[in-house]
Parts: structure tokens; C-alpha cells; sequence
């Protein structure tokens, strides 16, 4: 094997391995993405819910502020 073919057959290799990486690249922003949307969403259902249960104690005048400290304290 002379000096040019070991050049071509490493060149080879690196471009096998850029597109390796490429490819891996590609998923993880894939994937990132995915989760970013999910994040949003339970970002947006845990405010829902916060609305929600302050509804439920203003409708139930339970505010728990006003409750006395267990009986521990």
C-alpha cells in the first residue's frame, strides 16, 4: 500500500465517521426539540392545575395560611 491509498483510505474513514456524527447530531437536536415541546406542555398543565386548586380553596375558604401548626410545634 503506498502513501496515497493509506491518505485515500484515511479520508475514508473520516468522512464514515463525519457522517456518523452527522447523523447523531440530527437526533440529539431531534430529540431536544421533542423534549423542549413536552416541557411546555407540563409547564402548561402544572399552571392549569396551580389555577385550579386556587379556585378550589378560595371556593372552599381554606386558605392554608390560616390553618393552625401541628402539634408538633
Amino acid at each position: 500500500m503506498n502513501a496515497n491509498d493509506a491518505h485515500e483510505q484515511r479520508l475514508d474513514e473520516m468522512e464514515v465517521k463525519l457522517t456518523f456524527i452527522d447523523d447523531t447530531v440530527q437526533a440529539l437536536a431531534s430529540a431536544d426539540a421533542d423534549l423542549s415541546q413536552r416541557i411546555a406542555a407540563l409547564e402548561r398543565a402544572m399552571r392549569e392545575l396551580h389555577g385550579e386548586l386556587s379556585a378550589m380553596r378560595v371556593a372552599q375558604a381554606d386558605d392554608p395560611h390560616n390553618e393552625p401548626p401541628p402539634p408538633h410545634y
